[in-house]
């Protein structure tokens, strides 16, 4: 697509399944020498918290980030990982860049419906940054084909497989430690931020944002400018 032609960034997002911190099983197997003496029961009374891993693939690097949120998967939250991945990496690698394609599922935090979403983007990315943000939602039952599920969640999955997550830094420390022969990395760090949830975005406010809305399925894809540029 012109992005990717243009060397302009893309990337893939979504939160990875939830996981309780603790001593709990998790599925799969691995190699030792005795067995893992793990809770029979995933009681969340009983664990240090429950983390919510928000990834983000570079599409063109084949590289990612992983926020483990502590708190609730929130539209803030989920920009917050956006923002930081920008700050850290991506106004790096794509020096002099003004414009963003984000690939996102239709539902979730980052979903094509939540008020909360868009504005974060207007005012986090496009305002604050001056990053134009295209964002392409897949539909409903769609998933399967974000980048993210295959290029880096199913990747994350299998290394920790088997692996008790005891604890936030042994997270970080296996999200971290996930290697593919075609040279995949992933960074990740821990977010202790508290979200709130459910909170509300006027009628108002949506018309004020500098959104722009595709020809084929608006629903799924639109553009939000920064404020002060023409769209």
């Amino acid at each position: 697509n012109e992005f990717k032609e243009a060397g302009l960034p893309i990337i893939s997002i979504d939160t990875k399944k939830k996981e309780l911190v603790g001593n709990f099983k998790n599925a799969g197997c691995v190699w030792g020498k005795e067995a893992e003496q793990v809770n029979g029961h995933d009681f969340p009374s009983q664990s240090d918290g429950k983390v919510a891993p928000y990834g983000i693939y570079d599409v063109n690097r084949n590289s990612g980030i992983v926020c483990v949120g502590k708190s609730a998967d929130t539209p803030e939250f989920a920009v917050d990982a956006i923002v930081y991945w920008w700050e850290t990496e991506g106004k790096t690698e794509y020096a002099g860049a003004d414009r963003l394609l984000i690939l996102a599922d239709a539902g979730g935090s980052n979903g094509a419906r939540p008020r909360m979403w868009k504005k974060q983007l207007q005012t986090q990315l496009a305002n604050r940054l001056g990053v134009t943000v295209t964002v392409c939602h897949y539909p409903t039952g769609c998933s399967k084909y974000n980048p993210i599920e295959h290029k880096m969640f199913s990747h994350i999955s299998n290394n920790w497989a088997g692996v008790p997550l005891r604890t936030f830094e042994t997270v970080l420390n296996y999200i971290r430690g996930t290697v593919t022969t075609t040279g995949l990395k992933i960074k990740a760090y821990l977010n202790e931020k508290n979200y709130e949830k459910g909170l509300k975005v006027t009628d108002a406010e949506m018309k004020a944002l500098n959104l722009v809305r595709s020809k084929v399925c608006p629903q799924w894809n639109y553009t939000i400018y920064p404020a002060e540029v023409s769209a």
